[in-house]
């Protein structure tokens, strides 16, 4: 848009002043309203170290052969040289395994296959229970107390709480212990992942001791 104001100013005060005034090299109006002729394109010659086809084809199967296959192209390319056997250049190996879309991570992955959360299911009262502590205000600021609370979770019914001034393991004990002499003992107790509540029963399995089995963590459900 520039080069038709350059020239319509120019025919009243020259080619070099309008240019100045619009702040327009003359070298570059010249060189748009003049444009040099296309070059021809020559095909670049292929270089002399350039590798055939059945090179190329011997180089991939060395990439994808039992003893390389997760090993990256670094790896391959410096073990194959301390042997004494040179093949191509890494860029060049790189370019191959491109070429049969092979690109990308090569290395072994480690597979997490998904987990099973534990699930608690309740079908009567006093099979499994479920137990937290939930922190209260005090009377001044700063000042909180520790609402522990035992629950069924069938019948949601209370089975057992206590208030005390600190998370303690050896409180959460005495209060579940208390809580199964008065209502029997469950078959599991339910709790999160802290450290206090995974502490407290982590126990054999009832039917052999007696003793509530606790697992952490789970999902909930009474039916």
């Amino acid at each position: 848009m520039i080069n038709p104001a350059v020239d319509g100013l120019a025919e009243h005060v020259g080619t070099a002043a309008a240019c100045a005034l619009l702040g327009r090299s003359r070298a570059s109006h010249y060189r748009a309203k003049n444009p040099p002729p296309p070059r021809p394109r020559t095909p670049r010659p292929a270089p002399a170290n350039k590798l055939s086809a059945a090179e190329r084809a011997h180089v991939l199967a060395v990439l994808t052969s039992q003893r390389f296959a997760d090993k990256s192209v670094a790896q391959v390319w410096a073990t194959l040289l301390d042997e004494g056997t040179y093949l191509c250049s890494m860029s060049t190996m790189h370019r191959i395994l491109r070429e049969h879309d092979m690109a990308g991570e090569r290395r072994r992955q480690a597979s997490h296959p998904p987990r099973t959360r534990p699930e608690l299911v309740a079908t009567a009262p006093g099979q499994v229970w479920s137990w937290d502590i939930t922190k209260l205000k005090g009377p001044e600021r700063g000042v909180y107390y520790d609402l522990y609370v035992v629950l069924d979770i069938f019948s949601r019914f209370v089975v057992g709480w206590t208030i005390a001034a600190r998370e303690d393991a050896e409180i959460a004990k005495n209060l579940l212990e208390h809580a199964m002499g008065i209502h029997g003992v469950p078959e599991a107790i339910h709790a999160d992942s802290e450290t206090v509540r995974a502490g407290v029963l982590r126990g054999p399995d009832p039917h052999s001791d007696g003793r509530a089995r606790m697992l952490v963590p789970g999902v909930l459900r009474g039916s």
